[in-house]
Protein backbone atom coordinates (compact mmCIF):
# COMPACT_ATOMS: atom_id res chain seq x y z
CA UNK A 1 0.00 0.00 0.00
CA UNK A 2 1.26 3.36 -0.90
CA UNK A 3 2.20 5.80 1.83
CA UNK A 4 -0.50 8.23 0.66
CA UNK A 5 -3.17 5.62 0.93
CA UNK A 6 -1.82 4.51 4.27
CA UNK A 7 -2.03 8.13 5.58
CA UNK A 8 -5.56 8.54 4.29
CA UNK A 9 -6.63 5.35 5.94
CA UNK A 10 -4.80 5.52 9.20
CA UNK A 11 -4.28 9.30 9.43
CA UNK A 12 -1.16 11.41 9.12
CA UNK A 13 1.28 10.98 11.97
CA UNK A 14 2.05 14.20 13.67
CA UNK A 15 5.62 14.62 14.60
CA UNK A 16 6.94 17.49 16.74
CA UNK A 17 8.90 20.11 14.92
CA UNK A 18 12.62 19.68 15.35
CA UNK A 19 15.06 22.48 14.77
CA UNK A 20 18.60 21.24 13.99
CA UNK A 21 21.49 23.61 14.28
CA UNK A 22 24.86 22.32 12.97
CA UNK A 23 28.00 24.21 13.81
CA UNK A 24 31.10 22.47 12.79
CA UNK A 25 31.12 19.14 14.47
CA UNK A 26 28.45 20.24 16.89
CA UNK A 27 24.98 19.45 16.04
CA UNK A 28 22.18 20.71 18.18
CA UNK A 29 18.54 20.06 17.75
CA UNK A 30 15.57 21.55 19.43
CA UNK A 31 12.15 20.16 19.49
CA UNK A 32 9.44 22.84 19.14
CA UNK A 33 6.09 22.01 20.49
CA UNK A 34 3.07 23.28 18.62
CA UNK A 35 1.79 25.44 21.47
CA UNK A 36 5.17 27.03 21.85
CA UNK A 37 5.17 27.90 18.16
CA UNK A 38 1.69 29.26 18.44
CA UNK A 39 2.61 31.36 21.48
CA UNK A 40 5.71 32.68 19.81
CA UNK A 41 3.74 33.55 16.66
CA UNK A 42 1.10 35.27 18.65
CA UNK A 43 3.68 37.26 20.54
CA UNK A 44 5.37 38.27 17.34
CA UNK A 45 2.05 39.23 15.77
CA UNK A 46 1.10 41.29 18.85
CA UNK A 47 4.42 43.06 18.80
CA UNK A 48 4.04 43.76 15.11
CA UNK A 49 0.51 45.06 15.50
CA UNK A 50 1.54 47.17 18.49
CA UNK A 51 4.41 48.55 16.56
CA UNK A 52 2.19 49.38 13.62
CA UNK A 53 -0.42 51.02 15.87
CA UNK A 54 2.20 53.01 17.72
CA UNK A 55 3.72 54.08 14.45
CA UNK A 56 0.29 55.04 13.07
CA UNK A 57 -0.59 56.98 16.23
CA UNK A 58 2.69 58.83 16.12
CA UNK A 59 2.15 59.58 12.46
CA UNK A 60 -1.55 60.56 12.77
CA UNK A 61 -1.50 62.13 16.25
CA UNK A 62 -1.15 65.70 14.97
CA UNK A 63 -3.99 65.17 12.51
CA UNK A 64 -6.24 63.72 15.21
CA UNK A 65 -5.44 66.51 17.63
CA UNK A 66 -6.03 69.11 14.90
CA UNK A 67 -9.37 67.54 13.97
CA UNK A 68 -10.47 67.45 17.60
CA UNK A 69 -9.37 71.04 18.10
CA UNK A 70 -11.19 72.14 14.95
CA UNK A 71 -14.32 70.28 16.02
CA UNK A 72 -14.16 71.87 19.43
CA UNK A 73 -13.61 75.29 17.85
CA UNK A 74 -16.61 74.77 15.57
CA UNK A 75 -18.75 73.87 18.55
CA UNK A 76 -17.54 76.95 20.41
CA UNK A 77 -18.24 79.23 17.42
CA UNK A 78 -21.70 77.76 17.02
CA UNK A 79 -22.39 78.31 20.70
CA UNK A 80 -21.11 81.88 20.51
CA UNK A 81 -23.22 82.51 17.41
CA UNK A 82 -26.27 81.22 19.26
CA UNK A 83 -25.46 83.49 22.18
CA UNK A 84 -25.08 86.47 19.84
CA UNK A 85 -28.35 85.67 18.10
CA UNK A 86 -30.16 85.39 21.41
CA UNK A 87 -28.65 88.64 22.63
CA UNK A 88 -29.62 90.37 19.39
CA UNK A 89 -33.16 89.05 19.79
CA UNK A 90 -33.29 90.31 23.36
CA UNK A 91 -31.93 93.70 22.23
CA UNK A 92 -34.51 93.92 19.44
CA UNK A 93 -37.36 93.09 21.81
CA UNK A 94 -36.06 95.52 24.41
CA UNK A 95 -35.59 98.27 21.82
CA UNK A 96 -39.06 97.66 20.39
CA UNK A 97 -40.69 97.85 23.79
CA UNK A 98 -38.71 100.97 24.64
CA UNK A 99 -39.80 102.52 21.37
CA UNK A 100 -43.39 101.51 22.11
CA UNK A 101 -43.07 103.10 25.52
CA UNK A 102 -41.66 106.32 24.05
CA UNK A 103 -44.36 106.31 21.38
CA UNK A 104 -47.10 105.90 23.95
CA UNK A 105 -45.61 108.59 26.15
CA UNK A 106 -45.54 110.87 23.10
CA UNK A 107 -49.16 110.07 22.34
CA UNK A 108 -50.19 110.73 25.92
CA UNK A 109 -48.35 114.05 25.75
CA UNK A 110 -50.24 114.86 22.57
CA UNK A 111 -53.53 113.96 24.25
CA UNK A 112 -52.68 116.16 27.23
CA UNK A 113 -51.72 119.00 24.89
CA UNK A 114 -54.98 118.62 22.98
CA UNK A 115 -56.90 118.51 26.24
CA UNK A 116 -55.18 121.73 27.27
CA UNK A 117 -56.03 123.21 23.89
CA UNK A 118 -59.67 122.20 24.29
CA UNK A 119 -59.76 123.65 27.79
CA UNK A 120 -58.28 126.89 26.44
CA UNK A 121 -60.86 126.88 23.67
CA UNK A 122 -63.63 126.40 26.21
CA UNK A 123 -62.28 129.41 28.09
CA UNK A 124 -62.37 131.43 24.90
CA UNK A 125 -65.75 130.07 23.85
CA UNK A 126 -67.39 130.85 27.20
CA UNK A 127 -67.53 134.66 26.81
CA UNK A 128 -68.26 134.37 23.08
CA UNK A 129 -71.18 131.99 23.67
CA UNK A 130 -72.49 134.16 26.48
CA UNK A 131 -72.31 137.13 24.17
CA UNK A 132 -73.99 135.13 21.41
CA UNK A 133 -76.72 134.12 23.85
CA UNK A 134 -77.23 137.74 24.84
CA UNK A 135 -77.06 139.15 21.30
CA UNK A 136 -78.57 136.36 19.18
CA UNK A 137 -82.30 136.18 18.64
CA UNK A 138 -84.48 133.77 20.66
CA UNK A 139 -85.38 131.96 17.45
CA UNK A 140 -81.80 130.73 17.13
CA UNK A 141 -80.45 130.52 20.68
CA UNK A 142 -76.77 129.93 21.22
CA UNK A 143 -75.96 126.43 22.30
CA UNK A 144 -74.05 125.74 25.42
CA UNK A 145 -70.60 124.20 25.09
CA UNK A 146 -70.60 120.47 24.59
CA UNK A 147 -69.87 118.52 27.73
CA UNK A 148 -67.47 116.43 25.68
CA UNK A 149 -65.52 119.51 24.66
CA UNK A 150 -62.91 118.78 27.31
CA UNK A 151 -61.27 115.42 27.83
CA UNK A 152 -62.32 113.97 31.15
CA UNK A 153 -59.81 113.07 33.80
CA UNK A 154 -60.91 109.44 33.73
CA UNK A 155 -60.00 109.17 30.06
CA UNK A 156 -56.58 110.70 30.71
CA UNK A 157 -56.11 108.38 33.68
CA UNK A 158 -57.03 105.41 31.50
CA UNK A 159 -54.52 106.47 28.86
CA UNK A 160 -51.91 106.99 31.56
CA UNK A 161 -52.63 103.57 33.03
CA UNK A 162 -52.12 101.94 29.66
CA UNK A 163 -48.87 103.83 29.25
CA UNK A 164 -47.61 102.83 32.70
CA UNK A 165 -48.55 99.21 32.08
CA UNK A 166 -46.76 99.21 28.75
CA UNK A 167 -43.80 100.95 30.33
CA UNK A 168 -43.59 98.33 33.07
CA UNK A 169 -43.65 95.61 30.43
CA UNK A 170 -40.95 97.39 28.50
CA UNK A 171 -38.69 97.74 31.52
CA UNK A 172 -39.27 94.21 32.81
CA UNK A 173 -35.93 92.24 32.92
CA UNK A 174 -35.49 89.50 30.37
CA UNK A 175 -34.36 85.96 31.13
CA UNK A 176 -31.69 84.83 28.73
CA UNK A 177 -32.88 81.23 28.60
CA UNK A 178 -36.50 82.27 28.16
CA UNK A 179 -35.87 84.08 24.88
CA UNK A 180 -36.45 80.88 22.94
CA UNK A 181 -40.11 80.97 23.95
CA UNK A 182 -40.63 84.65 23.04
CA UNK A 183 -43.37 84.96 20.44
CA UNK A 184 -45.39 88.06 19.44
CA UNK A 185 -48.81 88.14 21.06
CA UNK A 186 -51.89 88.39 18.88
CA UNK A 187 -52.68 91.71 20.58
CA UNK A 188 -50.10 93.25 22.85
CA UNK A 189 -50.56 96.07 25.32
CA UNK A 190 -49.07 98.42 22.76
CA UNK A 191 -51.69 97.35 20.21
CA UNK A 192 -54.46 97.89 22.72
CA UNK A 193 -52.96 101.26 23.65
CA UNK A 194 -52.82 102.21 19.97
CA UNK A 195 -56.51 101.37 19.60
CA UNK A 196 -57.32 103.45 22.67
CA UNK A 197 -55.29 106.40 21.39
CA UNK A 198 -56.93 106.15 17.98
CA UNK A 199 -60.38 106.17 19.59
CA UNK A 200 -59.51 109.13 21.83
CA UNK A 201 -57.98 111.07 18.93
CA UNK A 202 -61.05 110.39 16.83
CA UNK A 203 -63.30 111.60 19.65
CA UNK A 204 -61.19 114.74 20.11
CA UNK A 205 -61.22 115.41 16.38
CA UNK A 206 -65.01 115.06 16.34
CA UNK A 207 -65.27 117.47 19.28
CA UNK A 208 -63.00 120.00 17.57
CA UNK A 209 -64.93 119.70 14.30
CA UNK A 210 -68.19 120.08 16.20
CA UNK A 211 -66.88 123.18 17.94
CA UNK A 212 -65.84 124.73 14.64
CA UNK A 213 -69.18 123.81 13.03
CA UNK A 214 -71.12 125.20 16.01
CA UNK A 215 -69.20 128.47 15.94
CA UNK A 216 -69.85 128.71 12.20
CA UNK A 217 -73.55 128.12 12.80
CA UNK A 218 -73.66 130.85 15.45
CA UNK A 219 -71.90 133.28 13.11
CA UNK A 220 -74.30 132.43 10.30
CA UNK A 221 -77.28 132.90 12.61
CA UNK A 222 -75.91 136.25 13.75
CA UNK A 223 -75.48 137.41 10.16
CA UNK A 224 -78.96 136.17 9.25
CA UNK A 225 -80.45 138.03 12.20
CA UNK A 226 -78.61 141.20 11.24
CA UNK A 227 -79.84 140.79 7.66
CA UNK A 228 -83.40 140.26 8.87
CA UNK A 229 -83.30 143.40 11.02
CA UNK A 230 -81.73 145.40 8.21
CA UNK A 231 -84.29 144.16 5.65
CA UNK A 232 -87.17 144.91 8.01
CA UNK A 233 -85.94 148.45 8.60
CA UNK A 234 -85.19 149.07 4.94
CA UNK A 235 -88.59 147.66 4.00
CA UNK A 236 -90.18 150.20 6.31
CA UNK A 237 -88.11 152.96 4.76
CA UNK A 238 -86.13 153.45 7.96
CA UNK A 239 -82.42 154.28 8.00
CA UNK A 240 -79.95 151.53 8.83
CA UNK A 241 -76.17 151.35 8.55
CA UNK A 242 -74.88 147.99 9.75
CA UNK A 243 -71.79 147.82 7.55
CA UNK A 244 -73.09 144.67 5.87
CA UNK A 245 -72.77 145.82 2.30
CA UNK A 246 -70.11 144.07 0.25
CA UNK A 247 -69.86 144.31 -3.51
CA UNK A 248 -68.41 140.83 -3.89
CA UNK A 249 -66.35 138.05 -2.40
CA UNK A 250 -63.56 135.84 -3.69
CA UNK A 251 -59.91 134.91 -3.45
CA UNK A 252 -57.66 131.85 -3.63
CA UNK A 253 -58.59 128.72 -1.73
CA UNK A 254 -56.32 128.22 1.27
CA UNK A 255 -57.04 125.13 3.34
CA UNK A 256 -57.02 125.61 7.09
CA UNK A 257 -55.88 123.13 9.67
CA UNK A 258 -58.04 122.68 12.74
CA UNK A 259 -56.41 125.33 15.01
CA UNK A 260 -56.46 127.89 12.19
CA UNK A 261 -60.05 126.98 11.37
CA UNK A 262 -61.05 127.44 15.00
CA UNK A 263 -59.36 130.84 15.26
CA UNK A 264 -60.85 131.89 11.94
CA UNK A 265 -64.34 130.83 13.01
CA UNK A 266 -64.03 132.58 16.36
CA UNK A 267 -62.92 135.75 14.58
CA UNK A 268 -65.81 135.41 12.15
CA UNK A 269 -68.24 134.93 15.06
CA UNK A 270 -66.86 138.04 16.78
CA UNK A 271 -67.35 140.06 13.61
CA UNK A 272 -70.88 138.70 13.16
CA UNK A 273 -71.77 139.52 16.76
CA UNK A 274 -70.26 142.99 16.39
CA UNK A 275 -72.39 143.57 13.30
CA UNK A 276 -75.51 142.22 14.99
CA UNK A 277 -74.87 144.26 18.12
CA UNK A 278 -74.30 147.39 16.06
CA UNK A 279 -77.49 147.03 14.05
CA UNK A 280 -79.49 146.15 17.16
CA UNK A 281 -78.16 149.24 18.89
CA UNK A 282 -79.21 151.33 15.93
CA UNK A 283 -82.62 149.68 15.79
CA UNK A 284 -83.20 150.15 19.50
CA UNK A 285 -82.64 153.87 19.08
CA UNK A 286 -85.53 154.02 16.62
CA UNK A 287 -89.04 154.56 18.03
CA UNK A 288 -90.37 151.14 17.07
CA UNK A 289 -92.55 150.36 20.08
CA UNK A 290 -96.29 151.00 20.44
CA UNK A 291 -97.01 154.02 22.67
CA UNK A 292 -100.45 152.66 23.63
CA UNK A 293 -100.21 148.87 23.47
CA UNK A 294 -103.53 147.09 23.38
CA UNK A 295 -105.46 150.05 22.05
CA UNK A 296 -106.81 150.48 18.53
CA UNK A 297 -106.01 153.27 16.08
CA UNK A 298 -108.73 155.87 15.66
CA UNK A 299 -107.03 158.11 13.08
CA UNK A 300 -104.02 157.50 10.84
CA UNK A 301 -101.25 159.73 9.53
CA UNK A 302 -101.95 161.91 6.48
CA UNK A 303 -104.60 164.16 5.03
CA UNK A 304 -107.97 163.88 6.75
CA UNK A 305 -111.07 165.89 7.46
CA UNK A 306 -110.40 168.06 10.47
CA UNK A 307 -112.75 166.99 13.30
CA UNK A 308 -113.32 170.56 14.48
CA UNK A 309 -113.72 172.62 11.29
CA UNK A 310 -114.55 169.86 8.83
CA UNK A 311 -111.91 170.98 6.29
CA UNK A 312 -109.17 168.75 4.83
CA UNK A 313 -105.97 169.05 6.86
CA UNK A 314 -102.70 167.18 7.43
CA UNK A 315 -102.76 164.90 10.43
CA UNK A 316 -99.08 164.84 11.45
CA UNK A 317 -99.40 161.78 13.68
CA UNK A 318 -101.77 158.98 14.55
CA UNK A 319 -104.41 158.76 17.28
CA UNK A 320 -104.98 155.81 19.60
CA UNK A 321 -108.41 155.28 21.07
CA UNK A 322 -107.72 154.94 24.80
CA UNK A 323 -109.72 155.70 27.93
CA UNK A 324 -108.94 158.65 30.14
CA UNK A 325 -105.92 157.99 32.41
CA UNK A 326 -104.44 155.15 30.30
CA UNK A 327 -100.61 155.16 30.23
CA UNK A 328 -98.68 156.68 27.36
CA UNK A 329 -95.33 154.91 27.00
CA UNK A 330 -92.03 155.91 25.42
CA UNK A 331 -91.37 154.07 22.19
CA UNK A 332 -87.54 154.16 22.45
CA UNK A 333 -84.77 155.31 24.75
CA UNK A 334 -84.04 159.02 24.75
CA UNK A 335 -83.99 162.30 26.65
CA UNK A 336 -87.10 164.36 27.39
CA UNK A 337 -86.84 167.77 25.73
CA UNK A 338 -90.35 169.12 26.45
CA UNK A 339 -92.82 168.24 29.18
CA UNK A 340 -95.87 170.50 29.64
CA UNK A 341 -98.46 172.57 27.81
CA UNK A 342 -97.78 173.18 24.10
CA UNK A 343 -100.63 175.01 22.32
CA UNK A 344 -103.01 172.79 20.38
CA UNK A 345 -101.11 169.69 21.60
CA UNK A 346 -102.31 170.42 25.12
CA UNK A 347 -100.15 168.69 27.66
CA UNK A 348 -97.33 167.14 25.63
CA UNK A 349 -94.10 165.23 26.12
CA UNK A 350 -91.35 165.38 23.50
CA UNK A 351 -88.42 162.91 23.55
CA UNK A 352 -85.21 163.18 21.54
CA UNK A 353 -83.93 159.69 20.50
CA UNK A 354 -80.82 160.85 18.65
CA UNK A 355 -80.09 160.70 14.97
CA UNK A 356 -82.64 163.46 14.38
CA UNK A 357 -85.59 161.34 15.61
CA UNK A 358 -88.12 162.92 17.98
CA UNK A 359 -91.44 161.56 19.27
CA UNK A 360 -94.36 163.51 20.70
CA UNK A 361 -97.13 162.34 23.03
CA UNK A 362 -99.99 164.89 23.10
CA UNK A 363 -103.43 165.63 24.64
CA UNK A 364 -102.26 164.12 27.95
CA UNK A 365 -104.22 164.56 31.13
CA UNK A 366 -101.04 164.31 33.20
CA UNK A 367 -97.30 164.59 32.47
CA UNK A 368 -95.15 162.14 34.41
CA UNK A 369 -91.65 163.18 33.27
CA UNK A 370 -89.54 166.33 33.32
CA UNK A 371 -87.19 167.96 30.79
CA UNK A 372 -83.69 166.42 30.53
CA UNK A 373 -84.94 163.21 32.08
CA UNK A 374 -83.67 160.00 30.48
CA UNK A 375 -86.21 157.34 29.59
CA UNK A 376 -86.14 153.89 28.01
CA UNK A 377 -88.62 152.10 25.83
CA UNK A 378 -91.75 151.25 27.78
CA UNK A 379 -91.41 153.94 30.42
CA UNK A 380 -94.69 155.72 31.23
CA UNK A 381 -94.34 159.39 30.27
CA UNK A 382 -97.92 160.54 30.85
CA UNK A 383 -101.59 159.63 31.04
CA UNK A 384 -104.13 159.80 28.23
CA UNK A 385 -106.49 162.76 28.30
CA UNK A 386 -108.22 165.33 26.08
CA UNK A 387 -106.20 168.49 26.69
CA UNK A 388 -105.59 171.01 23.91
CA UNK A 389 -107.34 170.82 20.56
CA UNK A 390 -109.20 167.56 21.07
CA UNK A 391 -112.73 166.20 20.85
CA UNK A 392 -112.28 163.47 23.46
CA UNK A 393 -109.82 161.23 25.33
CA UNK A 394 -107.18 159.79 23.02
CA UNK A 395 -103.39 159.70 22.57
CA UNK A 396 -101.92 161.70 19.72
CA UNK A 397 -98.51 160.21 18.76
CA UNK A 398 -96.01 161.70 16.33
CA UNK A 399 -92.63 160.67 14.95
CA UNK A 400 -90.43 163.37 13.46
CA UNK A 401 -87.03 163.35 11.82
CA UNK A 402 -85.23 166.60 11.32
CA UNK A 403 -88.47 168.37 12.15
CA UNK A 404 -90.48 166.58 9.44
CA UNK A 405 -93.39 164.37 10.44
CA UNK A 406 -93.15 160.67 9.44
CA UNK A 407 -95.92 158.09 9.44
CA UNK A 408 -95.56 156.36 12.85
CA UNK A 409 -97.28 153.24 11.56
CA UNK A 410 -94.16 152.33 9.56
CA UNK A 411 -92.16 152.25 12.78
CA UNK A 412 -94.79 150.29 14.69
CA UNK A 413 -95.06 147.64 11.92
CA UNK A 414 -91.27 147.33 11.76
CA UNK A 415 -91.19 147.04 15.56
CA UNK A 416 -93.65 144.11 15.43
CA UNK A 417 -91.47 142.32 12.89
CA UNK A 418 -88.33 142.94 14.91
CA UNK A 419 -89.83 142.25 18.32
CA UNK A 420 -88.34 138.74 18.53
CA UNK A 421 -84.91 140.02 17.48
CA UNK A 422 -84.67 143.05 19.75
Amino acid sequence: MKPENQAAVFGRRKEPHTVIIARGNEIRHFTVRPWVAAAAGSALAAVAIGYLLATSYLVLRDDLIGAATARQARMQHAYEDRISALRAQVDRITSRQLLDQQLMETKVSELLARQSQLSERNGRLGPVLERATAVAEPAAPAKTPDKRASLTGKTIEAAGAVTLAASSDAMRPFSFWSTRSITPDSESRADRADKLFVAINKSLRNIEDEQVARIGTLAENAYQTADAISEALEGAGLPVDAGLGQSGVGGPLVALDNPMAFDSKVKELDEALDTLDRIKTQARKLPLANPAPGHSISSRFGVRKDPLIGMPALHSGMDFRAPFGSPARATAAGVVTKAGWNGGYGRMVEIDHGGGFVTRYAHLSKVLVAPDQKVVAGDEVGEVGSSGRSTGPHLHYEVRRGGDAIDPLRFIKAGKKLGRYL
